[in-house]
């Protein structure tokens, strides 16, 4: 949704400068005006091609008041849209959710949204004011069940397509876990063994003289520079951590290149294809069969795929629908669309049910993606216990290989 920075006078004569998202410049022009406040100036925040032209500002995580999870979003979008079935009233449900809701700043937004909406303006404009909380994705929905009356099945389906998000995310993090979680007890035991156990074989061989095996001399050695660096070490990595991430965060070519690589990449560039592709069906099937404007379900699309080579495929293949291209070809021009996507989204389009289509593309990549990721587990697990026995082995035997020459070693 675009945003616009207005300037103005109230009727009291005192200056009004604000920041805010409306779907249109006329909106927002016609609320400022039932509001009584003498339009100054109206200027739209503009964004370049895959970033914002305005600089945000850079805060640390535990700085950041927390933050809003899919799970979150899918709670509070399917106990609102129960409530307005039900008949309660907006305003009641949004302050009900603010008491209720676990995410406090969630819970503290559902009552500041509530007492914009008693003060006259849409719900989706309201929760427009909290870009950090509410998803465009959910706004874009409500504003449709506004429009159409049905704003308690809209919320419905935010609730659906958000527990899919989360039930991806999670796999994905989960398949994340163990190899990430095996290196690091691994990576602690093989710095531990170096970093006490070794020196002392090492003092042990040392009092007896003798030349050591070319193997237990380069342990010693490692174990030596680990123990004379371990502060630069450790502040290496913290450091190149920190750098990774705040160039992910800050630089779009560094970001668009990392992202890059991770699509090519064996095997987790089909990992990645696959739940990139079941968030862009999944996206584009709710807010599609919603009634959001295709242009619109692109650019939503794009920001949930999460990747921005799909992303700027995806922003490529809007320009070509617009110019009036059918939306197959145009996804199929990108060469980043695999082919029983583009074959399936025709057929869509042949059939006049393109929301059917692209729900069966995002449930087919949905278990192709699950498919995937055990598959990947299956793999990595054996290939970690491998690597680590081995380095585990290599190590005792570098340790035990003078006790074998103990004659050879006393003098």
């Amino acid at each position: 949704m675009p945003r616009f920075r207005y300037r103005a006078f109230d009727e009291s004569g005192s200056f009004v400068e604000n920041e805010a998202s409306y779907p249109t410049q006329e909106t927002l022009i016609a609320e400022l005006q039932q509001k009584g406040l003498n339009i100054i100036e109206i200027i739209k925040v503009e964004r370049e091609e895959g970033a914002e032209k305005e600089k945000k500002a850079f805060k640390l995580p535990f700085l950041s008041g927390g933050k809003v999870s899919d799970r979150d979003i899918s709670i509070f979008s399917r106990q609102l849209g129960t409530m307005i079935n039900a008949g309660l009233n907006l305003i009641d449900a949004l302050n009900i959710l603010g008491e209720q809701l676990p995410n406090k700043k969630l819970a503290e937004s559902c009552k500041k949204v509530a007492q914009m909406v008693s003060e006259g303006k849409p719900v989706s404009n309201s929760m427009g004011e909290f870009p950090d909380v509410f998803p465009e994705f959910v706004i874009n929905l409500v504003k449709v069940g506004e429009e159409t009356g049905n704003l308690d099945v809209a919320l419905i389906r935010a609730a659906d397509y958000y527990e899919k998000m989360a039930m991806i995310k999670s796999k994905i993090k989960s398949a994340a876990f163990y190899p990430t979680f095996v290196v690091i007890v691994a990576t602690a035991i093989i710095s531990g063994i170096l970093y006490f156990l070794v020196p002392t074989f090492a003092e042990i061989y040392a009092s007896l003289g003798g030349q050591l095996p070319l193997p237990t001399q380069m342990l010693i050695s490692a174990s030596n520079a680990l123990r004379n660096n371990l502060p630069i070490i450790l502040a290496s990595i913290v450091g190149f951590s920190f750098i990774f991430k705040l160039l992910m965060s800050r630089n779009y070519q560094f970001r668009k290149s990392v992202h890059s690589f991770m699509l090519r990449a064996p095997k987790m560039g089909d990992l990645v294809t696959k739940s990139t592709m079941a968030k862009f069906a999944r996206t584009m099937a709710t807010l599609f069969s919603s009634g959001v404007a295709l242009e619109r379900s692109f650019e939503i699309a794009g920001q949930v795929t999460g990747n921005v080579i799909i992303r700027e495929a995806l922003e490529s293949a809007k320009k070509n629908v617009i110019e009036g291209q059918p939306m197959h070809k145009a996804l199929e021009k990108t060469g980043m669309f695999p082919k029983l996507v583009v074959a399936m989204v025709r057929v869509g389009e042949d059939t006049g049910r393109l929301d059917d289509m692209l729900d069966t593309i995002a449930r087919f990549y949905e278990d192709e993606f699950d498919k995937a990721v055990e598959g990947m587990i299956k793999l990595i697990e054996p290939m970690l216990i491998v690597f680590i026995g081995g380095a585990v082995g290599m190590i005792l035997i570098a340790l035990y290989m003078p006790i074998f020459k103990m004659g050879e070693l006393i003098r």
